[in-house]
């Protein structure tokens, strides 16, 4: 199954890193581009913006006909995007390079994530979709300090090079494998928003933003909390313990997925991010703030495949449109978030005290995807034997073994 959608997993770091690697190198694009940080993070809503509108609106207009060109086509919106930052002479170039980029990102994860789960059986969907997400975190973890690196020693472009390249190795792999991508689902022509209509998708599309306000918006301010409560030292600790948890829980959530379905693990996993929010609000022993970030970026990156899986499992014509949006919500709930902490810090609170304020949003999130969860259909129950089944017929078996509703009847005629 990994060698099916490697290449989709490559595609996913490379937006991993450009998702977030700009706000480590702000203030040194503000000095070569003569402007101010301000205005310079503009380029990361711009971003966001795009990825947002792009995603809903343009993923199912551009597969019409072919996955491999839509994902070879995104995948060069985006890389033409990073390659005009790469380049840009002035302020105005940038931002615009970030509104290319933020586009290509929102369609290709759509489609990436979509074409993943279409590309496998429907007992790995889970795994397949939780790769899409193990390749954004990876990204994210390992190439964000990566390019941070880059730009302290040789400048701020040769960071974005780095996106660019890996996003060139991820058109060349996609090129290769094109012919074994599957067409997607066509639904008609049914408006995008037509899966709005679903109380169920527009729930979890709420709970993917709350969850991006509590998660990815707080960890905007993890440094200044960490200082806040004497743990300055142990900054850079905590940001990898916050990365490896995150890449841990997209590895591992998949396998899980399969076998028990998402039901149970759509309030575990919000309630673990929120037992980690109170345990930060809480105590100041660096030991519990090592083990809360990890907790929190394995129960917040582990949280994204379970809910696509949960909202796309009974709806796999409408996949690529309903991730397009839990993905574009959780981007503008991670923009939403860091603003919220940021005018909380202006009122005067406490940086230590946003983890408090985080389990509000967190504490919607799971009341929202306790609905959804009661909504879920369960898994066939599962046995490792077929039960009264001719002990030469295959199909019978392995029906069996997947779950007892998809055998075929025992007996011709009566129901099994």
């Amino acid at each position: 199954m990994i060698r099916k959608v490697w290449p989709l997993v490559a595609a996913a770091v490379a937006l991993g890193i450009d998702a977030y690697v700009l706000a480590g190198v702000l203030p040194s694009i503000a000095e070569s581009l003569t402007t101010t940080v301000a205005v310079i993070g503009l380029g990361v809503t711009a971003f966001t913006a795009a990825y947002a509108v792009g995603g809903p609106l343009l993923s199912g207009r551009l597969t019409r006909g072919s996955t491999a060109r839509a994902l070879l086509i995104a995948l060069g919106v985006f890389n033409l995007g990073n390659l005009i930052t790469v380049v840009a002479p002035g302020v105005a170039f940038f931002l615009a390079s970030r509104v290319v980029a933020g586009a290509g990102a929102g369609i290709l994860t759509a489609v990436a994530t979509a074409t993943a789960a279409a590309m496998v059986a429907d007992r790995e969907r889970g795994r397949a979709m939780a790769m899409v997400t193990f390749g954004l975190s990876t990204g994210t973890v390992a190439g964000v300090p990566v390019g941070m690196l880059i730009g302290q020693s040789w400048g701020w472009r040769w960071t974005m090079a780095l996106v660019v390249a890996v996003g060139v190795l991820s058109m060349i792999a996609l090129a290769a494998r094109a012919h074994t991508l599957p067409t997607l689902p066509v639904t008609g022509g049914a408006p995008v928003f037509g899966v709005l209509r679903s109380g169920t998708v527009s729930a979890g599309i709420v709970a993917a933003f709350l969850l991006g306000v509590a998660s990815l918006g707080l960890y905007t301010y993890l440094l200044p909390m960490a200082d806040t409560r004497g743990l300055r030292d142990w900054g850079f600790a905590l940001v990898w313990a916050w990365g490896v948890g995150g890449v841990t829980g997209a590895a591992l959530i998949g396998r899980p997925l399969d076998r028990y379905g998402p039901r149970a693990l759509l309030v575990a996993l919000p309630a673990l991010l929120a037992a980690s929010f109170a345990a930060f609000w809480a105590f100041s022993a660096p030991a519990v703030w090592l083990i809360a970030a990890a907790v929190w970026g394995a129960a917040a990156w582990a949280s994204v495949p379970t809910l696509q899986q949960a909202l796309t499992r009974d709806r796999p014509d409408r996949a690529m449109a309903v991730i397009a949006f839990q993905m574009a919500a959780m981007y503008l709930g991670s923009a939403a978030g860091a603003a919220a902490g940021s005018s909380l810090l202006a009122g005067g609170a406490d940086s230590a005290d946003l983890a408090g304020w985080a389990l509000v949003p967190a504490g919607l999130a799971i009341a929202l995807l306790g609905r959804i969860g009661a909504s879920v259909r369960a898994l066939p129950a599962r046995t490792r034997t077929p039960v009264h089944a001719p002990a030469g017929d295959d199909t019978t078996r392995a029906a069996v073994e997947v779950g007892l509703d998809d055998a075929p009847p025992l007996c011709p005629g009566r129901p099994a």
